[in-house]
């Protein structure tokens, strides 16, 4: 077992080469936010796509535009307004009279790297039509089915809900994001650093490809050979019951949950504390990977009741109980 952990160790160290030149290179054009950038490429890594949440103007989409010009791969982004419609994202069938056939024109969707910005702006019939391609990695146009380009990742930012012109996502779309991020504010450090940097009319510093396509693919193979001990494993399992049923655990919340985490939360815990343990440079997770990554796997996964939303209690509370209250192995 030793000898196999530290094998991994070995591999993990030799795939996760690229890290440190990524993150360095990021940070020449965006100043902290140290956590985005990790779940950015935890998302990469787990192969899930990340739903980035904060006001207007805490670099959310130069962040995502920044690691993606970091990366030999396609990228698209998409500015999802209220009168965009399924088409202009995934394609339609365009009528040639001359010869009298139907011909594909496929939509931006096809690319390795997709911003979906601002994607609570736009309406159910686009979120639906994005359901098919983050999950299944596949899209539907008329009768015929085309194959998205692997890797394909759905970066998507949005505005909090009290923000003007937005719709709530669909539970079921939620879900299918590995990793919900509450973006935050700069520390006043960095503040000034913003603005010693940015304070300009010249144009933002240019980055340069760090990463190339099959690197990150070759890195996922990694990940899924990251050691996971049983009790670790049963953990993670623990954790996700206890949000469906915290009686059994001993948590004293009745009444205080809706609904809780799906099997898809198990899934990508263990994926996402996989990737920290390789952003790490470790071939093993151990339950502060599952800790780290937990709140950002799980807070878009718990609805609490209305008795809770009475008491001003968020699905982060509920989370942060569960944590406390669950025995760490």
């Amino acid at each position: 077992m030793n000898h196999s952990v530290q094998e991994l160790d070995r591999r993990v160290q030799e795939a996760s080469s690229w890290v440190h030149p990524l993150v360095q290179e990021i940070s020449r054009v965006v100043i902290g936010q140290q956590g985005l950038v990790r779940a950015l490429l935890i998302g990469l890594l787990g192969n899930g796509h990340v739903l980035l949440e904060g006001v207007p103007g805490l670099a959310k989409t130069l962040t995502v535009r920044t690691l993606a010009s970091c990366v030999q791969a396609s990228f698209q982004r998409l500015q999802f307004t209220p009168d965009l419609l399924p088409a202009d994202l995934i394609g339609t069938l365009i009528y040639n009279p001359r010869e009298a056939v139907f011909t594909t024109r496929k939509g931006p969707i096809f690319a390795n790297l997709i911003l979906a910005d601002e994607i609570n702006r736009a309406p159910a019939k686009v979120q639906s039509a994005l359901l098919e391609a983050m999950q299944e990695r596949q899209v539907t146009i008329s009768e015929e089915t085309f194959p998205l380009p692997d890797p394909f990742l759905v970066l998507a930012t949005q505005n909090p809900l009290e923000q003007e012109g937005t719709y709530p996502l669909p539970e079921a779309q939620l879900d299918r994001f590995m990793l919900k991020v509450i973006v935050g504010y700069p520390t006043r450090k960095e503040e000034r650093l913003i603005l010693d940097t940015m304070a300009t009319s010249e144009p933002l510093p240019k980055v340069q490809p760090v990463l190339q396509k099959e690197q990150l693919l070759e890195s996922r193979k990694v990940v899924n050979d990251i050691y996971v001990d049983e009790k670790v494993k049963n953990y993670i399992v623990d954790l996700v019951w206890a949000t469906r049923e915290p009686a059994a655990y001993q948590l004293k919340m009745e009444g205080m949950i809706r609904y809780g985490a799906s099997p898809r939360a198990t899934i990508f815990l263990t994926l996402a504390a996989k990737a920290h343990a390789f952003l790490q440079g470790r071939g093993y997770v151990t339950p502060h990977d599952v800790k780290s990554i937990g709140f950002d796997v799980l807070r878009h996964r718990v609805a609490v009741s209305y008795e809770a939303e009475a008491e001003s209690m968020t699905s982060e509370d509920v989370i942060k109980k569960i944590f406390e209250g669950l025995p760490v192995p």
